[in-house]
């Protein structure tokens, strides 16, 4: 894939949910919410200070995040639904 994020952004692939209730009943798609956990595909090189120096990012490729529900713009990239979205929208690294 060829793109990289710039200044503090943070590709995202989402991770499905679970397709069946802790009961065992299967969720059919139209009553399943996006999932707010990803997978972080790419990351920009940090935003710059008022001195110009960069803001080293707190998220690497391969960290599993979880971020808000409206957050991030999706795009499609070689054919797979994606996230862009700014260092600040993620919430935590699961670990």
């Amino acid at each position: 894939m060829a793109f990289q994020p710039l200044h503090d952004r943070v590709l995202v692939e989402r991770v499905e949910g679970e397709e069946k209730t802790a009961g065992g009943l299967i969720i059919p798609d139209s009553a399943k919410e996006k999932p707010a956990e990803g997978i972080v595909i790419a990351v920009g090189a940090g935003a710059k200070d008022d001195d110009g120096e960069r803001i080293a990012m707190d998220v690497k490729e391969g960290d599993k995040i979880l971020f808000g529900k409206w957050s991030g713009t999706e795009i499609t990239l070689d054919g797979k639904e994606l996230l862009i979205m700014k260092e600040s929208d993620i919430m935590g690294v699961i670990s």
